[in-house]
């Protein structure tokens, strides 16, 4: 009977210890250090074919090929990409399931009144992967050669110039806004379902300007269907070396470039987001990577999630004062 009771307490007194020991405590040890040990997903928060999800698969495989464990990619897209971050956001914090931000992951604060996530809070930056910058190019009929042609023109012509933009908080859209407040012009917004039906309106004069993509606009710059006028970058792009800066250009500060790069549900294992951070980090420095990324108009970058969280905040207040001072109103 002693030794039933005896065998009793011992149990008792274990599941208690156990009871009261964080879950993240109790395997972490032993999980972090065989992780990855089964599939990792990538929620990509927009449709497949477009940039950003070539670039997340591009990476994706990379990181199965380093890691030895598949990548899956899951693309959610809607509500300007707030289905894919809140499914991140509400997902098991073990580092298996990770989502892919592009600039609309810093606007939507401003733009809708009410998340189901909090953008900075429930997240755990891992690595910001590129930066994508953009093109500003004119139709061929525009009687402007050089942004400060365009300014001079759009100023003698109020509200009679019009840009093409996917929707409210795209990258184009901001850049447009961006350059209405910094050279005081006021070119009109015609929303578009894509980018392709926007460059179709822009070859036939419906819209005058566009904040395009490199790897869409440069075709169409080659083909002599539209003309460059600056590009949105601090540096003139290495695809386009004769194009200068909108800085060069005339406008100080003038930079658009939206990130692409990796987060993980807020409360993943350091440990995990370090060996995330370090393994896509070499991957960004490998030769042919660097080639595949320049062939998308696109620069690897890297870096510690820390700058990463700073680049975050510092874009939320960026967009969120352009998009006020524009009038665009939240959802």
């Amino acid at each position: 009977m002693n030794q039933r009771f005896k065998c009793l307490c011992v149990f008792l007194f274990m599941l208690a210890t156990f009871a009261g020991t964080p879950v993240s405590a109790q395997p972490a040890g032993a999980s972090v250090a065989s992780y990855p040990n089964r599939p990792i997903k990538i929620v990509v928060a927009t449709g497949a074919g477009g940039i950003t999800d070539l670039l997340a698969r591009f990476i994706g495989q990379k990181i199965s090929e380093n890691l030895g464990q598949p990548v899956v990619i899951d693309n959610r897209p809607g509500a300007g990409g707030t289905i894919g971050s809140s499914a991140v956001a509400k997902s098991v914090p073990d580092g298996y399931t990770l989502l892919w931000i592009f600039p609309s992951h810093t606007v939507n604060p401003y733009l809708f009144k009410s998340l189901p996530y909090d953008t900075v809070k429930d997240f755990a930056p891992v690595i910001k992967v590129t930066n994508v910058e953009l093109v500003l190019i004119a139709n061929q009929a525009v009687a402007a050669n050089s942004v400060q042609e365009l300014i001079t023109l759009a100023k003698r012509n109020p509200q009679k110039m019009n840009y093409g933009a996917v929707g409210d908080g795209s990258l184009g859209h901001l850049g447009a806004l961006l350059f209405n407040e910094t050279a005081g012009v006021s070119f009109v917004h015609i929303p578009y379902k894509g980018a392709p039906q926007v460059l179709a309106a822009l070859l036939a004069n419906d819209i005058q300007i566009f904040f395009d993509v490199p790897i869409t606009a440069i075709p169409q710059i080659q083909a002599g269907r539209v003309k460059a006028l600056a590009v949105t970058g601090k540096q003139r792009a290495s695809v386009l070396p004769e194009v200068p800066t909108m800085v060069q250009a005339g406008l100080a500060g003038f930079e658009v470039a939206g990130f692409n790069g990796i987060l993980a549900p807020a409360g993943t294992p350091i440990p995990v987001i370090q060996k995330l951070n370090q393994e896509v980090g070499r991957i960004l420095k490998q030769p042919e990577v660097k080639q595949w990324f320049e062939s998308k108009a696109l620069e690897p970058l890297g870096g510690s999630p820390e700058l990463f969280a700073q680049d975050i905040q510092s874009d939320i207040a960026k967009w969120a004062k352009i998009l006020s001072l524009a009038g665009v109103q939240s959802q």
